[in-house]
């Protein structure tokens, strides 16, 4: 079997070869740091590791390391960045923790004496900074530039100005990555963007010059509440345009892509839900059911949707929108046993992750309690299809190589031990 049938085969909930990815989305990658770690540590060649997301600086996981690593998946991913500018124009950057990287030809950094860096929309240094890795960090935070808001003014448009359609440039990105597709033997996984309905990470928009509307973080949780209809309005705004790029994106993708990423917007805490579910289908559902609706009317796309959390309580939810993929199933939060939900919604719902913790036993735990960790989850996750195995979202800088060493050992074991 190729990867893509792999993959395949478990979105279909049916039992087959552990599928696994490593990189394909800016929600299931690695830091460039341990990106760089795990290239020197399988002995492949040394180079500056490209930052495909600088927002979060994760790496580049080249053909051989993913080769390696046993991913079955690869990303087909949009030209743009978290910051505005385009993937393209590289040159080299030494980050603050003395790693040289490869950045966009728009990473034009501001750093200052006190070890802060900052990033600029479009990369235009004229305007105020949109991004900040403070001093001794790995990766960006968004910097909140909200207007005063006066209420006689405010107006949904304002919050629409990133929703716009594919241009001539997007459609011969796109044609350039599905011609470079057309020989994989991984499945694809791919995004259009704009599908992600109030997702936080975005509502500050560091990728524009001067955001209008509501882009405070605390102001926008208040107006899910206080200003429902302001909401609604940006909602409907947002998801006609994506199904018109939809439509476009569809007739280039065609059937090379195997899961479309719809939605990075988190509903869960370490405890808690940040909405109850009467909430979620009075504001959310039916922008979501609309995107996932048309995807399954027209292509045999599956949908991706990514929540960190305590998410449990809302889960029929998403699967009532029709979202077919769960990501991350953050196991360590408040009721996210991983066999219970296993037992409650495997054969319903795709889980993507999950595989081990990425805040405690990754990277501060031995290698045998991170082998431990992931056996034990592919021995609950993987019978009958349903699971492809990643971590709980990026895997983050500072994570000991061993540790990672051993989480790969550990799926090349249950691999090894699958066959007949």
């Amino acid at each position: 079997m190729t990867s893509r049938e792999i993959v395949r085969r478990s979105l279909a909930h049916q039992s087959g070869p552990l599928a696994v990815d490593f990189g394909s989305t800016g929600l299931t990658g690695m830091h460039v740091s341990a990106v760089a770690a795990l290239r020197e540590h399988y002995g492949l060649p040394q180079h500056p590791v490209k930052v495909c997301e600088p927002f979060q600086m994760l790496g580049e996981i080249e053909d051989d390391l993913s080769r390696v690593l046993g991913s079955d998946c690869i990303g087909a991913n949009g030209r743009g960045t978290m910051f505005g500018f385009a993937n393209e124009g590289w040159h080299e950057w030494r980050a603050p923790w003395g790693q040289v990287v490869l950045v966009p030809e728009g990473f034009r950094p501001r750093e200052e004496p006190s070890g802060d860096v900052y990033l600029f929309p479009e990369g235009d240094t004229s305007v105020a900074p949109s991004g900040h890795m403070p001093a001794g960090g790995y990766f960006f935070d968004a910097i909140v530039r909200q207007e005063p808001i006066d209420e006689d003014k405010l107006d949904p448009a304002d919050n629409c100005e990133e929703f716009k359609p594919l241009d001539e440039a997007d459609l011969a990105h796109w044609r350039r990555v599905f011609d470079g597709l057309k020989d994989e033997d991984r499945a694809v996984v791919s995004g259009v963007g704009g599908t992600g309905f109030g997702d936080i990470a975005l509502v500050p928009a560091a990728f524009l010059k001067h955001p209008k509307g509501i882009r405070d973080v605390g102001e926008w949780y208040i107006s899910l509440v206080e200003r429902r209809d302001y909401v609604h309005k940006i909602f409907d705004y947002q998801c006609d345009v994506a199904l018109k790029n939809l439509e476009t994106f569809a007739a280039i993708a065609g059937d090379k892509v195997d899961v479309l990423m719809i939605c990075g917007t988190d509903f869960g805490t370490q405890n808690s839900q940040f909405c109850s579910a009467a909430t979620f289908d009075e504001l959310y559902a039916p922008y979501y059911k609309r995107i996932n609706d048309w995807i399954h009317r027209h292509t045999t796309w599956k949908t991706f949707k990514h929540s960190c959390g305590a998410v449990r309580p809302l889960i029929e939810n998403f699967l009532a929108c029709g979202f077919d993929i769960l990501n991350p199933v953050q196991c360590s939060a408040t009721d996210m046993d991983p066999a219970r939900l296993k037992a409650d919604f495997g054969d319903r719902i795709v889980f993507w992750g999950g595989g081990v913790d990425t805040q405690k036993t990754l990277p501060f735990g031995t290698p045998a309690q991170v082998r431990a960790e992931v056996t034990e989850r592919l021995r609950i996750f993987a019978p009958g299809g349903g699971f492809v195995f990643n971590t709980i979202h990026n895997l983050q800088a500072r994570t000991p190589v061993a540790n990672i060493v051993a989480m790969v050992d550990a799926i090349r074991d249950f691999r090894g031990a699958q066959k007949p």
